[in-house]
């Protein structure tokens, strides 16, 4: 019996899908969702084939009618419209360059995905897009990819060749998904080749941090880097929340710093609260930006922040004699000395801007102002001492953790 729009309507979704037929092959599925498919069925040298024609109401009755009479006109003519559809599909795909997919994987899968989408969007923009990006997707192979990767590699940016390596398996993995392409290229070169992974346990000693400052100050990186290093330390913030910093986030005068919330790992906005040490350190690091809306201002002008991986490039100049560490491991350097001078372990985690887990996260929203001011007050006068080589003694004040 044919379809009408009114009993299209009235279909409702059920447990598993089925199927309700119009006329000379052409039916609809209804999925458990609720979702409704045109097919069309046809038998073509006795093998039977099927073709979707579109979802309704996108594709109306009367659209799918009239597409099932051209197709049945192909049928009538010896030819396959499911292998047709399935040869302009792999033509799409030998078409498809990488710059158009990135384009599309950065809309639907990156953007979709992630708060902060400048780390892709620069990878694409300076690695992938100039090395292939005016090629297809099958026709990168491995070698490509680990050609950008090894390169990045030996320039002393084993982490983010690691990244472009991953961000090519991830985009290849979704051209799969899409039917553009079967195989990944990035599977052949495993991560393992590119970096090896810092064990996540390095906290400097009170000895190693005395070294380190001096090292930094010694040395001939710019003084913005010299005081950015320093002031992670003291505030325990990430690398990224410094470099996207801006003077109208930073009240000297209240001694306070507000990290907004599309800065903030956690989506949340997170305020610093600033020594007198740190404040001092903002003060300079003020003269020295100018006019600058910037904290720390990039090398190209004033009108942008540092690049990503300026303070590890900067950090890598400076012959620190200890073992090796990264920037990152700062912040375990403070919550490992705080939480041995005997401060709560949730005013640590608060100050570090960390999501406190399980029922306590749950429960405990208090921000602890007082006492995160005060801790990271007495850590930058531990810190303090140590560079001035004075005998520090690291006081237990008998809080519970």
């Amino acid at each position: 019996m044919a379809l009408t729009d009114t009993a299209i309507k009235a279909l409702k979704p059920k447990d598993k899908r089925y199927f309700v037929t119009d006329d000379r092959g052409l039916s609809l599925e209804v999925y458990p969702a609720g979702g409704l498919a045109w097919r069309y069925r046809y038998r073509l040298n006795g093998k039977l084939e099927k073709v979707t024609l579109g979802k309704y109401p996108a594709v109306s009755l009367k659209a799918a009618r009239q597409k099932r009479d051209e197709l049945a006109t192909m049928v009538a003519q010896g030819q396959s419209p499911a292998k047709q559809k399935q040869l302009r599909k792999v033509a799409l795909a030998a078409e498809t360059t990488v710059r158009e997919f990135g384009e599309r994987y950065f809309t639907d899968v990156v953007v979709r995905d992630r708060k902060n989408t400048q780390v892709v969007r620069r990878y694409l923009e300076k690695a992938l897009y100039p090395a292939f990006g005016d090629l297809s997707l099958r026709e990168v192979t491995a070698a490509d990819i680990q050609r950008i990767a090894f390169a990045k590699r030996d320039h002393g940016f084993p982490a983010a060749a690691a990244d472009i390596r991953n961000l090519c398996k991830r985009m290849w993995d979704y051209a799969i998904v899409c039917s553009i392409t079967e195989t990944n290229p990035a599977s052949a070169l495993p991560v393992r080749f590119i970096s090896r992974p810092r064990p996540r346990s390095r906290a400097l000693t009170p000895e190693e941090i005395r070294k380190y400052l001096h090292a930094v100050y010694e040395s001939s990186i710019r003084r913005q880097f010299k005081l950015s290093l320093h002031l992670i330390l003291l505030t325990l913030v990430r690398k990224s929340e410094l470099g996207f910093a801006k003077w109208r986030d930073v009240d000297l005068d209240g001694a306070e710093w507000r990290i907004p919330e599309e800065n903030s790992k956690t989506g949340k906005q997170h305020i610093v609260y600033l020594s007198s040490q740190s404040a001092a350190l903002f003060r300079e690091l003020k003269a020295l930006a100018g006019e600058s809306e910037w904290v720390v201002p990039g090398r190209s002008g004033p009108n942008k922040p540092f690049a990503h991986n300026a303070l590890n490039k900067a950090l890598d100049g400076v012959n620190v004699p200890i073992d090796p560490f990264t920037i990152h491991d700062l912040r375990r350097t403070g919550s490992t000395r705080l939480h041995e001078a005997g401060f709560p372990s949730d005013v640590i985690e608060k100050a570090l801007n960390h999501k406190i887990g399980g029922v306590r996260g749950i429960y405990n929203h208090a921000e602890y102002a007082r006492q995160r001011r005060e801790m990271l007050q007495y850590w930058a006068d531990f810190v303090d001492n140590l560079i001035n080589k004075t005998n520090v003694i690291v006081a237990n004040f008998g809080r519970a953790a």
